[in-house]
């Protein structure tokens, strides 16, 4: 069910030369030509010698599915023979090539390095379809790695680059592999639209190949949605055009399919015949993720044949191959199968371990398929304990994660699908319809004429009486438009007054509001500023010691001044247009001036304060908002911590639009009911760790200033091991004079 693996194989400079069907495989007699037209070629000037480049590169995509170290064999030819003319395409379209064997071959950091520098020359050749297809590459190995958000933002950056080609092979390609990505997440509905629209181009196009991939990836939807004749017949078509082709590839994920269906189907002999001949294939190619998937197959049809040692030593085979793959898509499948199998020989506690390590990597992976399996084999496993209560409350997710992967959507779609095939067919008899319909008009239009004649008289005399209510009625509505009008001036003259009211009570709170931040963030400066100068007073205090002290009452000073400055910022967003405030900055740079002005507080109590925070995250929000968040947030860890204790301030981008920023301490934390009291209303602030006091409005700001930016604030905490506060902000776009807050 892992669905067929497609690359991209070849780039737009590859010219005349390039295969028609260079996403699939070629036959062999293919194969045989090119190596005789890379035999007879004389390569006697730099015209030639490109063109023998192109051939090579045409090999060595041509070998991907066929033998994928003749791949890496031709593409690092091609290379040698590039760099002696200095032909910069050819590196380019070799080091594609490279990179899709590798990644096939589970060499992923060796594929990233390739591909980062094909994308550097196709970018330097301006040569967008070849940045496009080292897209899709990218997200082929993501998806092969289960890490789906960087599969999806790969291919949905390939995606307009392809469209802006008119390549409509490489456009089918991508929704492919983007159907693939959701249907390895469990969203099945979402698969189909993208599989639809492949199919629909390779239809278009009249390409049995593409066409034929396609129901092999349709074949696992309605196999997961247990159709399994109609899954199996989209199976067997598959392999066939796999056949006809060569393609090995191909073959082997016809067989695997079709063992999955039969073994589905309780039908474990002839399933392990298929699966046997896939995992043939799958070595000879060195294909990791298909040995795991594979090997866990068949260890689940020897393991219900109660051949448990046989079982047990494919499966562990299959969990082992994707630890050292690092593919969370495969080890899930295994850990799922050691429960089923565990199950079986009623060795329920490892059943449970194994079940539930399976169910929290499929809660990792958003995948409905494996946590409905692997909530299965839970229910099982405590049923078996004894935990019936346990056992049954399982059994009702389990019926209601198998409800959501059978979904009405999903049936919909592929009745859709089904509906595009026999448009024509209906099209002809929704005319013929109209067509009956038609003659009975014509033969009802002579009565209808007579009947209109007869509603015309009616029609006048109703006309006559409508005028004369019609006069009456406007009369009334005259009268009722002045009492309306009157009505509505008194309305505005008591909104007028509600408006003004409204104004002074925020102005009363915006009062209340300056009094405790003053209290609650000036107090702490002005305080350090006066052990500072009384300091100073001191007679004992040497000359030099006097000039050491003052670049830290400076310092203090600034700061202190810098915080007036930003409060009074701070009370003039809440009088106008908070909105227009917002611009691009460092989040760097403002968490590294906070840090570092309490640095010396944090200090003074014994505690470390770490900045982990990147250069490169940009936001979009009032810096200065976000600063009085921040060192609310600081103050407050710094306040409730103590000697040896930790505090780090981080920040990175949650997603496309979003960054995530945390203030975590190693303090004495909260408990459960204080938590839930934070962000609602005022509170009473907790003594220190050194008696410290506070005014309890402080939380209440930031919150007010984080909603304010478009973000949210949270907090997790736990009495005696520590809090950690969270907030986002939106994500901005770097710029080249992004404004350095400091």
């Amino acid at each position: 069910m892992r669905g067929v693996l497609i690359f991209i194989f070849l780039s737009a400079s590859l010219q005349s030369f390039c295969l028609s069907n260079s996403f699939y495989s070629v036959a062999d007699n293919k194969v045989d030509s090119l190596k005789t037209l890379l035999a007879t070629a004389m390569p006697n000037d730099a015209r030639n010698d490109v063109l023998t480049i192109n051939r090579i590169n045409t090999l060595a995509a041509t070998y991907i599915d066929i033998n994928p170290d003749s791949t890496l064999y031709y593409g690092q030819k091609a290379i040698n023979l590039s760099r002696k003319i200095n032909y910069t395409a050819g590196i380019a379209n070799a080091l594609l090539q490279i990179s899709s064997a590798e990644y096939f071959k589970g060499q992923f950091a060796e594929a990233k390095q390739n591909l980062d520098k094909a994308i550097a020359l196709y970018t330097q050749l301006k040569d967008k379809k070849g940045i496009g297809e080292c897209y899709v590459v990218y997200g082929c190995m993501y998806r092969m790695q289960s890490d789906y958000p960087l599969a999806l933002k790969y291919l949905k950056q390939a995606l307009p680059i392809l469209i802006q080609q008119k390549d409509d092979k490489s456009i089918a390609n991508c929704y492919k592999n983007m159907g693939m990505v959701y249907f390895g997440k469990g969203q099945h509905s979402l698969a189909l639209d993208y599989y639809y629209k492949a199919l629909f181009i390779g239809i278009k196009e009249h390409n049995k190949y593409a066409t034929a991939d396609i129901y092999n990836n349709i074949g696992d939807v309605l196999q997961n949605m247990e159709v399994y004749p109609k899954a199996l017949e989209y199976y067997y078509k598959a392999l066939q055009v796999a056949h006809d082709s060569n393609n090995l590839l191909g073959i082997g994920t016809s067989e695997e399919n079709i063992g999955e269906v039969l073994f589905a189907q309780k039908q474990y002999n002839e399933a392990i015949v298929h699966l046997s001949k896939s995992i043939d294939i799958a070595i000879k190619q060195d294909d990791k993720d298909g040995i795991s998937y594979i090997s866990a197959d068949l260890g689940l049809c020897y393991a219900h044949k109660n051949q448990t040692e046989l079982a047990l030593k494919y499966l562990n085979t299959a969990l082992r191959t994707a630890i050292q793959y690092n593919n969370a898509y495969d080890k899930a499948y295994a850990l799922v199968g050691l429960a089923t199998t565990y199950n079986l020989q009623k060795d329920y506690n490892k059943a449970y371990n194994y079940a539930v390590q399976g169910e929290s990597l499929a809660l990792k992976l958003n995948n409905l398929w494996f946590k409905a399996n692997a909530v299965f084999e839970l229910h099982k496993a405590l049923a078996g304990l004894g935990k019936f209560e346990d056992a049954y409350a399982l059994s009702m997710q389990y019926i209601h994660l198998k409800d959501s992967l059978n979904n009405n959507e999903s049936i919909q779609k592929i009745t859709s699908y089904n509906l595009e095939y026999n448009f024509t067919a209906k099209q002809r008899k929704i005319e013929q319809q109209q067509h009956e319909k038609d003659e009975l008009y014509n033969q009802k239009i002579k009565q209808q004429r007579l009947n209109l004649f007869f509603m015309g008289v009616i029609l006048l005399a109703a006309i006559i009486i409508s005028v004369v209510y019609y006069k009456g009625k406007r009369k009334q509505q005259h009268i009722n438009a002045i009492l309306e009008e009157k009505n509505m001036e008194v309305l505005a003259q008591k909104a007028g007054l509600d408006e003004q009211a409204d104004q002074l009570n925020d102005l009363n709170h915006l009062k209340d509001r300056l009094i405790s931040i003053l209290a609650h963030d000036l107090r702490a400066p002005l305080s350090t500023l006066r052990g500072l100068f009384s300091l100073l007073e001191d007679d004992n205090i040497t000359h030099e010691q006097f000039l050491e002290m003052i670049p830290q009452a400076l310092k203090k000073l600034e700061y202190t001044s810098d915080f007036l400055d930003t409060l009074l910022f701070w009370i003039n967003s809440q009088m106008d247009n908070f909105g227009n405030s917002a611009k691009n900055f460092s989040v760097k740079e403002i968490i590294s001036y906070e840090v570092d002005n309490y640095q010396e507080q944090a200090a003074l109590k014994g505690i470390i304060l770490n900045d982990y925070v990147e250069n490169n995250i940009i936001a979009l929000a009032d810096p200065s908002s976000i600063r009085i968040v921040i060192r609310n947030l600081i103050t407050n860890a710094i306040k409730f911590t103590g000697k040896n204790d930790i505090i780090t301030v981080n920040a990175y981008k949650q997603d496309d639009n979003t960054i995530l920023i945390s203030i975590k301490d190693s303090g004495k934390g909260m408990p459960e009911q204080q938590l839930v009291k934070l962000f609602k209303s005022k509170v009473d602030s907790g003594v220190g760790t050194n008696n410290e006091t506070g005014t309890g409005m402080g939380l209440l700001f930031c919150k007010d200033l984080i909603e304010k930016s478009k973000g949210s604030i949270w907090v997790e905490s736990t009495l005696g091991e520590g809090t950690e506060f969270f907030f986002t902000i939106p994500l901005g776009e770097f710029q080249a004079d992004v404004e350095l807050v400091s």
